[in-house]
């Protein structure tokens, strides 16, 4: 088996290569600029978006964690006869926000959501097997962009402001899980051609998630509780401290976001971890 994982630099495709070197593999990533550490992984400097820039073996499955667009403009230059199957992340938010509001936001989905549709058409016209992973809410302490940019909020101001009840339901997945997900969709033949959610196990409200943030940075719970007619006023004083964050997620901390893992479960085995975060060793606390 030769894989390659486009993405590799990733909090989830990083996973993929840890997990294909202790299953024995010696990996190909792609990075612009490959790390010093290459272990046992071949990095390969290049561009996705000048596929016919990289120089590669001949490849049996493609783990892709970026961009969907760049995974279709690339794949005709990763086809061989030996390729067998593509495993491609996108994001739950095709189905959950692809009508946002917010223009730019409704944009990127949508590109996203064509990139998906592209790799799909490009696989079933060359004959080669594909799984498409929509993962929900993705944190890996310390380093995503979602539970850990809360914790370190609450780490700097130590309250966290909820828009109404908070409400809404939420299914956090590690970054592991995924990894270890992708490869068994890779090798599972009930997995090939389909598009699965990979929800966390826990569907909790977004207040017992941030409760739960609280406790794994060993602090005690101080929600607060925002009126939502009073929540943009409010939210104008905290986006500072929540980088490319918008007044939107207020409003959407009243929505469930939660879908089915059992399709997955029944094909490939998904199992997950219970989501209580731990952030003593990210976070350097005591």
């Amino acid at each position: 088996m030769q894989s390659i994982v486009l993405g590799g630099s990733g909090i989830v495709g990083g996973h993929i290569v840890s997990k294909l070197i202790v299953a024995g593999e010696h990996p190909i990533a792609i990075s612009r600029s490959p790390p010093a550490d290459e272990r046992a992984v071949r990095w390969v400097q290049g561009d996705l978006a000048r596929p016919e820039s990289l120089q590669l073996p001949r490849i049996t499955t493609v783990y892709c964690t970026a961009h969907s667009l760049l995974l279709a403009k690339a794949l005709p230059s990763l086809f061989s006869d030996e390729l067998q199957r593509v495993v491609l992340f996108t994001s739950t938010s095709i189905v959950t926000k692809l009508n946002s509001d917010i223009p730019a936001e409704r944009e990127g989905l949508q590109r996203l959501a064509e990139g998906e549709q592209q790799t799909i058409d490009l696989c079933t016209r060359m004959g080669v097997g594909w799984t498409v992973l929509r993962p929900t809410m993705i944190y890996d302490e310390g380093r995503d962009a979602n539970v850990s940019r809360l914790a370190r909020l609450i780490q700097k101001v130590g309250v966290m402001p909820l828009a109404g009840r908070g409400a809404g339901l939420r299914q956090p997945v590690h970054a592991e899980d995924l990894a270890i997900g992708a490869l068994n969709a890779a090798s599972s033949e009930a997995a090939r051609d389909k598009i699965y959610a990979l929800p966390g196990p826990d569907a909790i409200s977004y207040r017992e998630m941030v409760g739960r943030i609280f406790d794994g940075l060993g602090k005690r719970r101080r929600i607060v509780t925002v009126p939502p007619v009073l929540w943009r006023a409010a939210f104008a004083l905290a986006a500072p401290l929540l980088p490319n964050a918008n007044a939107a997620m207020g409003e959407r901390m009243a929505k469930d976001m939660v879908f089915d893992a059992a399709p997955a479960i029944r094909d490939f085995g998904w199992s997950p971890r219970s989501f209580h975060p731990q952030f003593e060793r990210a976070f350097g606390l005591p």
